[in-house]
């Protein structure tokens, strides 16, 4: 095995990529408390909703209230997601000075999400990166659909290779692979984390995955061992595409700081605590996910017992 690196930087996107899935709305202000309590437990990057139209997305059509009342804490990165200028423009009305913007691999899933494509929706945002630039809000990028399409099938390395270097023209230097449909298997990552470092060592990389097939934390492992250090992850496993079928939860967060932490990489999370907070986005969505640390227990409280 590869040496692992001893810590890694996880996302969380729970109050975006998790929420946007679930058919329980939640208020303003219990949006603000799962945020602030991922703040409080040592996450540095939280996704907190997405800009875009309340029609397509109802359950972010708050976000706009959820970034202006909540409390930032210093050193933590807030971003939310953005599709046009209008959502761009949004988010600096609200105060959100990092903007991620996603273009699909696949063209099926592409035209379904943003009715573009891929290569109609990379050149659709220079006009926001060049506005970006000005107002200085930093912009991230991912390549959805990046391992597999549920529409489409298999999505080739040169497929994705070709939309990240159309998004690396924007200036943008961080981008993530997401597996929106959760296709994608260990060697799969590894070939692919490997090869776009090889080919962008300039691009800081994170890595999206969804368990829908129960290879989420094997395939962190494999981007682990591909030299990539950032992971998004969502609270209590929520999640989901609505523009895709089939697809299920993302990895839970707390299941991922577990693994981290079992391997002796640090993470800078206290797990207690996202524990409970798992606990309580179940409690709001009335329910449990597919988060295993929430079910089982950290394997220390077990051995006390």
């Amino acid at each position: 095995m590869k040496k692992l690196p001893g810590s890694i930087k996880v996302c969380e996107v729970g109050p975006r990529d998790g929420l946007q899935n679930e058919k329980e709305l939640l208020t303003v202000e219990k949006k603000i408390e799962l945020i602030e309590a991922a703040a409080d437990a040592g996450v540095s990057v939280i996704e907190v909703g997405s800009f875009v139209s309340p029609k397509a997305v109802p359950q972010m059509a708050a976000t706009d209230q959820v970034a202006q009342k909540m409390h930032k804490k210093k050193g933590v990165e807030y971003r939310a997601l953005i599709f046009n200028m209008q959502g761009l423009k949004r988010a600096e009305a609200a105060g959100i000075d990092k903007a991620k913007i996603t273009v699909s691999a696949s063209r099926s899933h592409c035209l379904r999400n943003m009715n573009k494509t891929p290569e109609e929706a990379v050149q659709s945002f220079a006009e926001i990166a060049d506005y970006a630039v000005q107002k200085k809000i930093s912009l991230s990028g991912a390549v959805s659909t990046a391992f597999g399409c549920s529409i489409d099938g298999a999505v080739p390395l040169e497929q994705v290779i070709a939309i990240i270097v159309q998004i690396r023209k924007l200036g943008i230097r961080e981008i993530s692979l997401s597996d929106t449909t959760g296709m994608a298997n260990p060697l799969q990552v590894y070939k692919y984390g490997t090869e776009v470092k090889k080919l962008f060592p300039d691009i800081d990389w994170v890595l999206h995955f969804h368990n829908t097939r129960g290879m989420g934390l094997a395939n962190v492992l494999a981007g682990l061992m591909a030299g990539i250090t950032t992971y998004d992850a969502c609270f209590a496993g929520l999640g989901g595409c609505p523009f895709a079928p089939g697809a299920s939860g993302n990895i839970a967060t707390e299941d991922l700081i577990n693994m981290a932490e079992e391997m002796g990489i640090a993470t800078g999370i206290d797990l207690e605590k996202y524990i409970a907070l798992g606990h309580k986005v179940e409690d709001y969505i009335g329910g449990a996910r597919s988060s295993s640390i929430l079910r089982a227990g950290r394997c220390c409280d077990i051995m006390k017992k």
